[in-house]
């Protein structure tokens, strides 16, 4: 909140964001976060405040928001579904639902997440595909993007990937130490794959 405070307005032209729900506070006994070792976190029992809405709506001209079902935000018909799952285990949502103010009509993206396909580090990670569709779909070249709470840091190789000039936000040491290594190997590997 802090770096947002401190942020002109309009200062980034996307934020792409993936905020805690508050979801876990419902739950009774095991969790997904439980899995992950991370019972004494209790990060995904906050929801950010309508303050941390205004102020990213301030700093950003467009927003990107997973979880969009979970939070009270503006009226928009405008809206992103990553259909993560064809399975029929109704155990998790198989899909998530992003709000967006981008005048353009819903899509889909179609993604099977496999738990150990993408390093996941995070209990709530999202694959580098799903933001590399997002960057190719909904940013433009040159673009500065933002991502308050960077988790994997899936965003941040996604936008080196893809060439864009991104600020990430993780306040989690231990998520934002296992991010920057997730970063700094999966961009060696495509400087590498780039000098062949």
């Amino acid at each position: 909140m802090d770096l947002m405070q401190a942020t002109a307005d309009n200062h980034y032209d996307l934020a792409i964001v993936d905020p805690p729900y508050g979801i876990e506070r419902f739950k009774r006994g095991g969790s997904i976060v439980n899995k992950y070792g991370d019972e004494n976190r209790h990060w995904n029992n906050i929801k950010p405040n309508l303050k941390y809405f205004a102020e990213l709506r301030r700093v950003s001209k467009n927003q990107i928001i997973w979880g969009a079902n979970n939070f009270e935000l503006p009226t928009s018909e405008y809206f992103i579904i990553w259909k993560k799952s064809n399975a029929l285990d109704f155990s998790f949502a198989m899909v998530e639902m992003a709000w967006t103010n981008i005048r353009k009509p819903a899509k889909i993206f179609e993604y099977l997440h496999v738990s150990n396909k993408d390093g996941r580090i995070h209990p709530t990670q999202k694959p580098v595909a799903l933001y590399r569709w997002l960057l190719k779909n909904y940013a433009k070249a040159g673009q500065r993007i933002l991502d308050t709470h960077g988790g994997s840091f899936s965003s941040a190789v996604a936008c080196h990937t893809e060439g864009y000039e991104m600020d990430i936000i993780e306040i989690d040491e231990e998520y934002y130490n296992a991010g920057i290594k997730r970063f700094k190997e999966a961009t060696c590997q495509l400087n590498l794959l780039a000098g062949l």
